[in-house]
């Protein structure tokens, strides 16, 4: 971790039993990272999980609260929950919740991920009979071009006599 501040210390430590957990810098705040998804922030001291449609039943049952800011003069309310106050200083507690969050970011990576639609090999054309080939069109006759336009000479400047210097 490059430039941390204590407290994103402590939420990796506290994360640390579900596996090699990363935090950068992003925002003012800071992206936690597990197996290359961003499944939690820290910002303004406070820890949100990534919840979606499964999930954040869950979070608002245990009372925690979504992470909203104001953005285009507006507010905008993220995916992004606070941890159930019992969680937030235990290990122990914290893992499942830390997990449905790695769970939730990992349904999402999967929503965005394009589609690919399965392309048909396209039969070779049946050998048919050549088409009978088309009449060459009439020579015409072909316009010349007109002769280029030469540019006009240039007048030679006046020559000016060398000054004499008087004294």
């Amino acid at each position: 971790m490059a430039r941390t501040d204590s407290f994103v210390e402590y939420v990796v430590e506290l994360l640390e039993k579900l596996g090699p957990v990363q935090a950068r810098r992003m925002f003012g705040g800071w992206g936690l990272y597990f197996g290359g998804r961003m499944f939690g922030l820290v910002g303004d001291g406070q820890l949100y999980l990534k919840t979606d449609d499964v999930t954040r039943p869950d979070f608002q049952a245990a009372g925690c609260r979504p992470f909203i800011y104001e953005g285009g003069g507006r507010r905008i309310e993220m995916s992004y929950w606070t941890a159930p106050t019992d969680a937030s200083d235990d290990a122990y507690e914290l893992l499942p919740w830390a997990r449905r969050a790695v769970d939730a970011a990992a349904r999402a990576a999967l929503k965005k991920a394009p589609k690919r639609k399965p392309t048909e090999k396209k039969a070779p054309l049946p050998a048919a009979s050549k088409a009978p080939a088309k009449a060459k069109p009439k020579a015409t006759a072909k316009k010349s071009a007109a002769p280029r336009k030469q540019p006009a000479a240039k007048k030679k400047a006046a020559r000016k006599s060398p000054r004499v210097k008087r004294s």
